[in-house]
């Protein structure tokens, strides 16, 4: 190892690739864009446009409080419903409790997302094309969170015995964990091998203020409401977080994009993307000449995760064959592949864990590839608005479906029966009779069941 390692000796601006950045008063500036880039809570915010991203978490972390508030106000509600037994009062009041507690301590943890003022706008997000993925919540992950530092100790332990069979002996040197979630495999690898370095890297930031806190030496308690509870107890459980040990010095956290990682050329030894490859919406090969950049000449890529790719397009749900070629297409030898049965999110509380068959593999880099282009989240007829506006097929579906609903739902008055509604249909030859009434009461089953759950 050469000297102590520092974070800034691998950072770059996500906006133009410009190093070295320069550190100074809790804040890393790129003089090239002459813009700054805050740290929250000892973590480096390094989003392209860190003003609007810290708007869009802002305003998710307000939604997250909103939502408890009223969820605490429903469930009251039902535990004072004169018709409900003892027994189903005693779980609501708690679970009323469990979900106050919960606001309060998530506004503890979440209070640094209050430390910068809104001053850039939505627009100038765009014209980045950097926006946070609509279905991004704060607590999109709380599962995990237990899972990593409460009770998933055998899915911990399976994740990193991936890790140490990948490196096979081997120091992971500078190591980037890409997507590292709240943070367990990155603490595991820096506690459990010789790493010289092992930068953690997330969007959410929930997450990364979470782990730090943890990892650092805290304890910290947080409710874990499962999905299916085993029992009446089970409804809301209060989990203490902790690591077996503070980390030794060298694990540092990053808030960035994995779509526009902000470091220099080659600056790593090992990059792990724990479940990740599969669920970020671009091509498979961009991501792969991504990691080729990150890596030092001879570096080790580490995958594991589903394979189950979240894009719509037919064409790009590779499979693990389409995959290796397009992965020694883009700099790297051939991989070399793993599978693994281990348990996936079993937490005592719930009914709801499983067993995943998991894909991994390894893939060491041979040479560099041409510059990934940069991500554009959203396509210019949207961002710049001078282009047509395309009919996609989802356009077109969407505009029917939507014109229909839109009219049943006009001829609903509190007076008119299904039948009744079946007959304007009738008198005005939209559907025939058949159509008409199995399509209407398709979709008042539809919203009556919406209505029904949770």
């Amino acid at each position: 190892m050469s000297g102590r390692f520092e974070l800034v000796s691998v950072l770059a601006c996500p906006r133009c690739d410009h190093a070295p950045l320069t550190a100074a008063d809790g804040r890393h500036r790129c003089d090239a864009c002459r813009i700054d880039f805050p740290t929250l809570d000892g973590i480096p915010w390094l989003f392209a446009e860190p003003s609007a991203s810290l708007g869009e978490w802002r305003s998710r972390a307000d939604f997250t409080m909103q939502t408890l508030a009223h969820e605490q106000r429903r469930l009251q509600a039902a535990a004072s419903a004169g018709d409900v037994s003892d027994l189903t009062r005693r779980r609501l009041t708690k679970h009323a409790e469990a979900t106050r507690a919960h606001a309060e301590h998530l506004g503890t943890l979440l209070a640094p997302l209050k430390l910068e003022p809104l001053t850039a706008s939505f627009a100038t997000n765009l014209a980045f094309r950097t926006r946070v993925p609509s279905d991004q919540g704060l607590m999109k992950y709380a599962y995990n969170i237990h899972r990593d530092w409460s009770w998933g100790k055998d899915e911990n332990e399976a994740s990193f015995a991936i890790v140490r069979e990948a490196l096979a002996g081997a120091s992971p040197g500078k190591t980037l964990v890409l997507g590292a979630g709240a943070g367990r495999l990155a603490y595991d690898v820096h506690t459990r091998t010789d790493s010289e370095a092992t930068v953690v890297v997330d969007f959410n930031p929930f997450l990364l203020f979470l782990a730090r806190r943890i990892t650092t030496g805290e304890t910290v308690e947080l409710y874990e409401f499962p999905l299916a509870p085993r029992s009446i107890d089970d409804h809301a459980v209060l989990r203490t977080l902790e690591a077996e040990q503070p980390c030794r010095d060298g694990l540092h956290y990053v808030l960035a994009d994995a779509h526009r990682p902000p470091f220099v050329k080659g600056g790593f030894d090992t990059v792990l993307t724990p479940w990740l490859v599969d669920i970020l919406p671009e091509r498979f090969g961009t991501l792969c000449k991504r990691i080729n950049a990150l890596l030092s000449d001879g570096g080790r890529w580490i995958n594991f995760g589903s394979l189950s790719f979240h894009v719509g397009d037919p064409a790009l749900q590779y499979s693990k064959e389409e995959c290796a070629e397009i992965i020694a297409e883009t700099g790297f030898d051939a991989p070399v592949f793993s599978e693994t049965s281990m348990p996936y999110l079993c937490s005592p509380a719930s009914r709801h864990g499983r067993h995943e068959q998991v894909l991994g593999w390894t893939a060491d880099k041979q040479r560099d590839v041409p510059k990934a282009p940069r991500h554009k989240a959203l396509p210019d007829w949207l961002v710049l608005g001078k282009d047509p506006v395309p009919l996609l097929d989802s356009f077109h579906l969407t505009a029917e479906s939507t014109r229909v609903r839109a009219y049943i739902l006009s001829l609903i008055d509190g007076r008119r029966s299904l039948d009744d509604i079946v007959a304007v249909f009738d008198q005005q030859k939209l559907m025939t009779h058949e159509e008409a009434e199995a399509t209407i009461r398709e979709l008042l089953i539809r919203l009556y069941e919406s209505s029904r759950r949770r």
